[in-house]
């Protein structure tokens, strides 16, 4: 099944979303459908469950999708439940970001270089793992969706200002993009 996208503006993408256990009703099921939607909407790389209405701490993310053009990404595919990053470190790097939520647009948002995170797999198998560089920084903006956080949070309030009137139209759902969504 694939899912809408919950544009910003939804109250769902500002709930601090909830744990879930291994009873979580049809989980693989949910999964594979997540994955199923970032497909489809062929321009992320990562969902978080709150994107699809789900205020569960659920996130997928397949960087192998990048793999032609970044051969290290080569079956870099993973599911993070209740996650929790432990520690942000290094350097602040900044970098150009979007999100299937707020289609059409893009900031430039800084973000740690690295990053400590717990978290269980989709057998709720308990990993403690440390990435740095652009898989830290996709694993942030999705763990940013389970938070309550969208990356224009990141933005300046000068910045947000200047790009009140496009979130206010996405908000609306007045946006083109080649995927299911709903709005507020």
């Amino acid at each position: 099944m694939v899912y809408p996208i919950y544009l910003y503006g939804n109250p769902v993408l500002r709930k601090q979303a909830q744990p879930i256990d291994k009873d979580y009703p049809e989980l693989k099921q949910f999964i594979s459908d997540m994955f199923d939607t970032l497909y489809k909407a062929e321009d992320g790389i990562g969902l978080a469950a709150p994107q699809v209405g789900k205020s569960i701490r659920l996130f997928v993310i397949d960087l192998s999708l990048l793999a032609e053009d970044k051969p290290e990404y080569k079956g870099w595919k993973k599911v993070f439940i209740n996650a929790e990053i432990t520690e942000r470190f290094g350097d602040n790097v900044s970098m150009d970001e979007g999100c299937l939520s707020i289609p059409g647009l893009t900031e430039t948002v800084s973000r740690k270089k690295s990053i400590i995170i717990k978290y269980v797999d989709e057998n709720f198998e308990e990993h403690e793992e440390t990435y740095s560089g652009y898989p830290a920084r996709v694993i942030q903006h999705e763990y940013d969706h389970i938070d309550g956080h969208v990356y224009i949070d990141h933005i300046s309030p000068i910045r947000r200002q200047l790009i009140k009137s496009k979130l206010n139209n996405i908000a609306k759902g007045k946006v083109s993009c080649h995927y299911k969504v709903k709005s507020a």
